[in-house]
C-alpha cells in the first residue's frame, strides 16, 4: 500500500503542478497556446532525466547508497518550495520566449518535478527487489491513473475555487508528505540487497538495439501527435484552453488502460481500427475538408487519437520485458517521449511554416503500425511484408503518405504568405468581393486579424471588426476637431486601428509577435499611409499589460485592448489589476475599449465585473454583420470612469453589461474559463 500510495501521489503532482505552472506563466508570454507546448517539452525533458537518474540509480549503486542520495536530493528539493515564480523571471520583450520559458520552469520547478519523475521506475524497483523480482508493471498503470485525474480535477475542482498562490502552497505541502513517503520505502527497500541480486539473476538476456529503438519510436509517436493535435485544435479548430487538457488525457488513459494488469489492448482489434482513425485525422486536418460542427469535429479528433495512442502503447505493453530491465524500458519510453515532444515544441515551429507537424505524426503511426503488423509467428519481417496482408498494408500507408502531402501543400497554396513561429501561424489571404474589390487578409490560425481593399481610393475603408457601427467604430466617430488624440492598442494585426488615426495624433501599438509588425507594413498599408497623414505611430513590442506596467502614465484619450491569440483572449488582459493599470494611462475623461468578440467564450460578466470592481461604468456595443460580409457581428465593452460618457449619441443602442451567477471578479490568482464557456 505505501509503495501504491507514493506512486500515486507523485504522479498526481506531477500532473497538478503542470496547469499551475503554465497558468501562472501564460500571462507573462501572451496567452499563446505555445506556452503550454514549451511546458510540456519541459516537463517530458525532465521525466527524461529522471528516468535516466533511476536507470543509473538502480544499475550502478548500491541499496543503501540510493537511499542516501534521494534522501539528500529531496531535501534539497524541498528547500526550493514553494513553487511560485519570481517576478524577475518576466520578459522584457526582445528574449526568445522558448528559451525562457524552460529557464524559468527549471529554476521554479526543475528538482522536485525531477524527483516526482523518478519515482515510477525507481519505486517499482525497489518493489521487485523486496518482493523478490516479482513485476511492478501494474504500478504503471495506477502511477498513470494519478496522473489522469490531477489533469481532469485542475479545471472542475481546482481552479474555480483555489487562488494560484493558495493553489503553490498546498502542492509544496503535498510534495513535502510525498518526500517522507518516499524516504521511508527508500531505507525499507535498502535491506533486501539479496533479493535485490535474486532479481537480476532471473536469466532474461538484455533486449537489443533493435528492440530499444522500437520502445523509444512507440513511445515517440504518440508524444508527437499529442501535442500536434493540441496545437491544431486550439488554433484552428477552436481556442478553448480545455481542449489543451482533452488531449493528454487520451494520452494518459491510454496508458492506464494498456499497462493494467487485465490488458485492454487487442492488437487484432485496434489494428483495425487505427486504419480508419489516421484516415480520418487525415482528413480532419486538410485545409479543404468539410468539417462538421465543432463538437463533433473536436469529439472524432479524441476518438482517432485515443485508437493511435492505444496501439502505441498497447504494443509497448505487449514489448514490456522482465523486471530486470524495467528502467531500461522506462529510459526509453522517456527518450521516445521527450523526442517527440522535442520535434514538436521546438523544431517544428522553427522548422515549418505551418503545423505540419500532425501530418509527419499521422504518417508516422502508419509506418510504426505496418512494422509492427509484419511480427507473425514463425515468419521474418521480410517474409511478412511480401505476403498478401503485408502487400496491402504497405499499399495503405503510401496512399496514407500521398494525401498527408497533398493536405501540406493545400495548406500553404494560394497564400502570398505563410509563415510561423513561436506564437503561431500566420498566414496572408487575397480574395475579391468585385471586380475592381480585391482585399487582403491576415489570419492567425482560422482567425481574422485585420483585412484591407486592395484598391488606394478604398485603403482607408473600414473592414470587418472595425467597421463605423462597430464598437470601436462609435468610440473613434467622437475624435474631436480641435486637438489630436493620443491612442493606445493592445495588439496589431494588420494595423487597422492606424486608420482612424487624424494628422496629429499619437498611436502606440503594443505587439508582441515580431512577425506581425513586419507583416503590417510589407503586405498591408495601414501604417504607411497613416504616418503619411502626419500620425505619430509607434510600435512597442513585448506583451502589452507588461509594456503598460514598465511605463510611466502615457495620458491616453482612447486605450483599445485587441489582442487575441487565435481566438482566445489572454485571460491576464481581463483581470481587476489589468483594468487598474489601463485607467492609469487614461486620462481622466477617457475610455477603454475592451474587443471580446469571441465564437465560445462569454466574456461580458467577466469586464462588467472587472469594471465595477474598481468603480468604473461599462455599457455594452454589439453590432450585426452586414449585408456585403465586409464588416462582422462584433461584441465591444466600453468603460469609462463616469456613466455620463454613455449620454453621447454614438453610445445609443448600447446596455450594461450582463452579470452571470457564479462569475466573480477576476484576478491575476483567480480566474476561471469553465463558468464562462458559451
Amino acid at each position: 500500500m505505501l509503495y501504491a500510495l507514493t506512486i500515486f501521489l507523485s504522479a498526481f503532482l506531477l500532473f497538478q503542478v503542470q496547469p499551475l505552472i503554465a497558468k501562472t506563466i501564460l500571462a507573462w508570454f501572451g496567452g499563446s497556446a505555445s506556452v503550454w507546448t514549451t511546458c510540456m517539452l519541459f516537463f517530458q525533458a525532465v521525466l527524461l532525466a529522471g528516468y535516466f537518474y533511476s536507470h543509473v540509480s538502480v544499475r550502478v549503486l548500491a541499496p543503501r547508497m540510493q537511499a542516501i542520495v534521494h534522501t539528500a536530493l529531496l531535501g534539497f528539493a524541498c528547500l526550493m518550495l514553494p513553487v511560485i515564480p519570481s517576478e524577475g523571471w518576466k520578459p522584457g520583450g526582445g528574449e526568445n520566449p522558448t528559451l525562457q520559458i524552460l529557464l524559468l520552469l527549471s529554476a521554479t520547478v526543475g528538482l522536485p518535478y525531477l524527483l516526482c519523475s523518478t519515482t515510477g521506475p525507481l519505486v517499482q524497483a525497489w518493489y521487485a527487489r523486496r518482493e523478490g523480482g516479482n513485476a511492478p508493471y501494474r504500478l504503471f498503470a495506477l502511477s498513470n491513473l494519478g496522473s489522469m485525474l490531477a489533469l481532469v480535477s485542475y479545471p472542475v475542482l481546482v481552479e474555480p475555487f483555489m487562488a494560484i498562490p493558495n493553489q503553490a502552497w498546498i502542492w509544496s505541502a503535498g510534495f513535502v508528505l510525498f518526500a517522507v513517503f518516499c524516504v521511508t520505502i527508500a531505507w525499507r527497500s535498502a535491506g533486501f540487497a539479496a533479493s535485490h541480486e535474486a532479481a537480476n539473476d532471473d536469466g532474461s538476456e538484455e533486449p537489443g538495439f533493435g528492440v530499444k529503438v522500437l520502445w523509444a519510436s512507440l513511445a515517440a509517436c504518440p508524444s508527437l501527435l499529442l501535442l500536434a493535435v493540441t496545437n491544431h485544435l486550439t488554433q484552428d479548430v477552436a481556442a478553448i484552453p480545455f481542449l489543451w487538457v482533452l488531449p493528454l488525457s487520451i494520452y494518459l488513459l491510454s496508458f492506464i488502460l494498456t499497462f493494467d494488469a487485465r490488458g485492454w489492448y487487442n492488437r487484432n482489434i485496434f489494428l483495425v481500427l487505427l486504419a480508419p482513425a489516421l484516415g480520418g485525422m487525415a482528413y480532419l486536418q486538410w485545409s479543404d475538408a468539410r468539417l462538421p460542427s465543432m463538437p463533433v469535429t473536436v469529439g472524432l479528433f479524441a476518438l482517432c487519437f485515443f485508437i493511435c495512442c492505444m496501439v502505441c502503447h498497447g504494443e509497448l505493453a505487449e514489448r514490456k520485458p522482465a523486471p530486470r530491465h524495467l528502467t531500461s524500458f522506462y529510459l526509453m519510453l522517456s527518450v521516445g517521449g521527450a523526442l517527440g515532444g522535442l520535434f514538436a515544441g521546438l523544431v517544428a515551429p522553427y522548422l515549418f511554416i505551418s503545423y505540419f507537424e500532425l501530418p509527419a505524426g499521422i504518417a508516422l503511426c502508419g509506418v510504426l503500425a505496418f512494422l509492427v503488423s509484419l511480427e507473425e509467428p514463425g515468419q521474418t519481417w521480410r517474409q511478412s511484408a511480401v505476403s498478401v496482408s503485408g502487400l496491402a498494408l504497405l499499399l495503405g500507408v503510401g496512399g496514407l503518405w500521398v494525401f498527408l502531402g497533398k493536405s501540406i501543400k493545400d495548406a500553404v497554396a494560394g497564400y502570398p504568405l505563410v509563415t510561423r513561429n513561436f506564437y503561431g501561424t500566420l498566414r496572408v489571404k487575397e480574395g475579391s468581393a468585385g471586380e475592381y474589390e480585391g482585399y487582403r487578409s491576415l489570419l492567425h490560425g482560422s482567425i481574422n486579424h485585420g483585412e484591407q481593399w486592395t484598391h488606394p481610393d478604398r485603403r482607408r475603408e473600414m473592414l470587418s471588426y472595425y467597421c463605423p457601427e462597430s464598437g470601436i467604430g462609435r468610440v473613434m466617430s467622437r475624435h474631436p476637431k480641435d486637438r489630436p488624440w493620443r491612442i493606445g492598442v493592445l495588439g496589431l494585426g494588420a494595423g487597422t486601428m492606424a486608420a482612424f488615426g487624424e494628422p496629429g495624433d499619437t498611436v502606440h501599438f503594443y505587439e508582441i509577435n515580431p512577425l506581425v509588425p513586419q507583416i503590417a507594413n510589407s503586405h498591408f498599408t495601414y501604417l504607411p499611409d497613416a504616418i503619411k497623414r502626419g500620425v505619430k505611430l509607434e510600435v512597442k513590442m513585448g506583451d502589452g499589460r507588461l509594456s503598460l506596467e514598465r511605463q510611466q502614465p502615457l495620458n491616453y484619450d482612447v486605450l483599445m485592448m485587441d489582442a487575441f491569440s487565435g481566438d482566445s483572449i489572454p485571460v491576464h488582459l481581463v483581470t481587476r489589476e489589468a483594468f487598474q493599470l489601463y485607467f492609469r494611462h487614461l486620462v481622466p475623461d477617457g475610455v477603454l475599449v475592451m474587443h471580446i468578440s469571441n465564437k465560445y467564450l462569454a466574456l461580458e460578466p467577466v469586464v462588467g465585473a472587472a469594471a465595477q470592481a474598481i468603480g468604473k461604468a461599462a455599457w455594452v456595443l454589439e453590432a450585426d454583420e452586414n449585408d456585403e460580409e465586409t464588416c462582422y457581428g462584433t461584441t465591444y465593452v466600453v468603460v469609462a470612469g463616469s456613466a455620463r460618457t454613455f449620454e453621447h449619441a454614438a453610445f445609443q443602442g448600447g446596455h450594461v453589461p450582463k452579470p452571470k451567477p457564479g462569475v466573480d471578479t477576476w484576478t491575476d490568482n483567480y480566474s476561471n474559463l469553465f463558468r464562462i464557456l458559451k
